[in-house]
């Protein structure tokens, strides 16, 4: 049985990305997406069980950062920032684990990362497959 994934991310077609990518991976479904942390909070109530939520860090009415300190009080689902201001050592990546973030990875092409696949595909699919294994 897949586990199962929410996008949150202001950018459709970033979601968009994201969700074919996930497509590919037989152990994953997507389940829900939010436009920002407001909306991703609102859904956790109304959704199948989230096992892990794809999150973005900038994003309008509810940023991520935002959704992490109240997440953690809604649901047990992992939580892994991919951001393209997340990169591994920033201040933002550290703020997120400190929040609770269990993963950082980052998008390769700025906010719209049309080649999310080609060039963070296999790290992307290796963290997801170790948070929920966790």
């Amino acid at each position: 049985m897949p586990f199962n994934v929410m996008i949150v991310d202001d950018a459709a077609m970033m979601r968009l990305y994201i969700a074919s990518f996930i497509k590919t991976l037989p152990d994953f479904k997507v389940v829900a997406q939010a436009a920002n942390g407001q909306e991703a909070l609102d859904k956790l109530g109304t959704i199948p069980d989230v096992d892990l939520i794809l999150l973005d860090i900038e994003m309008p009415v509810m940023d991520g950062l935002e959704f992490l300190r109240h997440a953690k009080l809604k649901t047990r689902a992992k939580i892994c920032m991919l951001s393209s201001v997340a990169v591994s050592g920033s201040a933002h990546a550290a703020k997120a684990r400190e929040l609770g973030a269990d993963g950082v990875v980052s998008k390769p092409s700025g906010t719209v990362s049309h080649d999310l696949e080609e060039k963070t595909g296999d790290e992307l699919a290796r963290t997801m497959r170790t948070l929920v294994a966790a």
